[in-house]
């Protein structure tokens, strides 16, 4: 018997999802490089060379297409941070896990365009969705520190300012990042968690004043666990 020349449901199915990966992909880049507003869905057409009621076939509108590659680059750093927060290590090292995988994602398509674009130019409702996924992911990440201060590997600190802190220093990867420069993600990772870790001062900590005021001087260093 001749084999049938139409695909199996699940083949089809498989296919259209790569498809609308590509397509998501395309504008992620697209709105990376020049702008959400400035892109339109006929460039996202000419990027994977089709017509731009091709690109309707897989989503609605410019706005699902931004909601839904913000939701990826989201999502894959809720994955992570379920799965490494579950983990029996030390908050430090559960938290330096973390901090490589979200240097590795805001290095990609959807973790940029979850920087450099981010939910603000979605409609209301949308953007409450998206930073409530935001909120369980933050709270995730204070949890870990606040487990690594009581077991002692990090040491006392707000938890609410240490993963803004953190947060806002490795976004910013995606704003410089080149990927045809000399580091890679994960190299350039390690040299950023270090600075996290250790800061930029020397073995012996200063006193800094500032006017009216004085600063403590921070603890020794701690070596990692």
């Amino acid at each position: 018997m001749k084999a049938s020349p139409w695909k199996k449901t699940a083949d089809r199915q498989k296919e259209r999802e790569l498809k609308r990966d590509a397509v998501l992909r395309a504008a992620a880049q697209a709105f990376n490089e020049n702008g959400f507003h400035k892109t339109s869905l006929d460039d996202v057409a000419e990027r994977l060379n089709v017509t731009k009621p091709t690109i309707y076939y897989y989503v609605k509108n410019k706005d699902q297409i931004l909601f839904e590659c913000v939701r990826i680059g989201l999502e894959r750093l809720e994955d992570a941070s379920a799965e490494i927060s579950g983990t029996s290590e030390t908050g430090l090292s559960r938290l330096v896990s973390l901090w490589r995988v979200y240097a590795q994602i805001v290095t990609e398509d959807f973790g940029r365009c979850l920087i450099l674009v981010g939910e603000d130019p979605l409609p209301q409702d949308t953007r409450r969705e998206l930073r409530a996924l935001k909120g369980r992911i933050d709270k995730r990440f204070r949890s870990v520190i606040a487990e690594g201060i009581a077991d002692g590997s990090i040491r006392t600190c707000d938890p609410k300012m240490a993963a803004f802190a953190a947060a806002g220093a490795l976004s910013w990867i995606a704003r410089w990042y080149d990927p045809r420069g000399p580091l890679k993600p994960e190299e350039l990772a390690d040299q950023i968690i270090d600075l996290l870790i250790h800061g930029v001062g020397g073995d012996i900590p200063a006193r800094t004043t500032v006017p009216g005021e004085t600063i403590a001087a921070l603890p020794p260093r701690r070596a990692e666990r």
